[in-house]
């Protein structure tokens, strides 16, 4: 579950594109290394930006969500995404090492508590960290609410179709009329067999397919981007990886655990036509965790890159500016 940059004629919102002051990747077992940067204000409010998927990794224009000179802005590319080593390595990758990771990143940068944005997994993996270390949360911007229940990844891979008709045709097609019942587990044979010439074409209908619906209008640009070889492949197989394993948490697990994170000031952010991770699941967390603001974009699907969720998520990060 991700989105991505549109082209620069419709980044309008956006703070300027900046450089990082400092990068490099941090050892978090004898396998893993995890890509990390900095950038803005070294002595602004610390915030950490979790990227889609999971398995697509973080992009310069991620850095554009937050104003340079108030944020001390830290972006990383969670294990086997990205610019992560090794690339789309499914070893030792679970929920429960993400949340390690993010805990070891923020120790190895000296911050004490960082504001935590995240969309789409990025919202998942934001909601399990902060539900596991709350006392290093200042706030949570999220966007694009996925949960992973059943439900949510029946209609990924099967109810998207109701919508989107021409792209599910594609994706199920991909496969043999006899193994079209069991979409999930016959892609993620495909996507784990060592040879690219399986696992590619593999890679790049599955990533596709998510691209093509990840946009209220169509958009060229990201479908394009969703397509390219190691975007495809890291997207693909590790987000197949964690819903064959139901992202390694309990069902309902993220709402039921709710109150461990009931007051820390929260906004979420949903477009009305998200196909990709339908609104219902947003509006399910809210009615568990009313205190979070709950903002609905009546004009937007699920890309952070339409034009009133970039709108709605920088006024979140400006209110969020300042927070102790």
């Amino acid at each position: 579950m991700v989105s991505t940059a549109d082209s620069p004629g419709q980044m309008a919102g956006l703070f300027p594109s900046i450089e990082p002051n400092d990068s490099g990747h941090l050892a978090v077992d004898n396998l893993h290394k995890i890509y990390w940067e900095t950038c803005g204000n070294p002595n602004g409010t610390p915030v950490v930006f979790l990227h889609g998927g999971p398995g697509a990794g973080a992009a310069p224009d991620h850095r554009r969500f937050f104003d340079p000179t108030a944020y001390r802005i830290v972006v990383f590319d969670q294990r086997g995404a990205g610019r992560s080593r090794p690339q789309g390595e499914l070893t030792d990758n679970t929920t429960q090492h993400l949340i390690a990771d993010i805990e070891a990143l923020r120790k190895s940068l000296g911050i004490e508590r960082w504001v935590v944005f995240g969309g789409s997994w990025g919202s998942t993996l934001a909601l399990a960290y902060a539900q596991a270390h709350p006392e290093r949360v200042r706030g949570l911007i999220l966007r694009g609410i996925f949960l992973c229940r059943p439900s949510e990844i029946e209609w990924f891979l099967n109810g998207m179709r109701m919508i989107f008709p021409e792209e599910w045709a594609r994706f199920s097609s991909y496969l043999p009329v006899e193994e079209r019942d069991d979409l999930l587990n016959n892609y993620y044979r495909r996507l784990t067999d060592q040879d690219p010439a399986v696992h590619l074409p593999a890679a790049r209908v599955w990533s596709t397919f998510e691209g093509c619906c990840s946009t209220l209008l169509p958009s060229p640009s990201t479908v394009a981007a969703f397509g390219e070889d190691a975007m495809a492949l890291n997207l693909a197989r590790i987000e197949a990886h964690y819903f064959v394993n139901s992202i390694f948490l309990s069902e309902n697990e993220l709402i039921d655990k709710v109150d461990r994170i009931r007051n820390i000031p929260s906004v979420i952010v949903q477009g009305r036509y998200d196909v990709v991770c339908p609104i219902v699941t947003a509006y399910d967390l809210h009615q568990a965790w009313p205190e979070a603001d709950y903002i609905v974009v009546p004009d937007a699907g699920h890309s952070a890159m339409e034009p009133g969720i970039r709108k709605a998520l920088i006024a979140a990060t400006e209110r969020f500016k300042t927070l102790d």
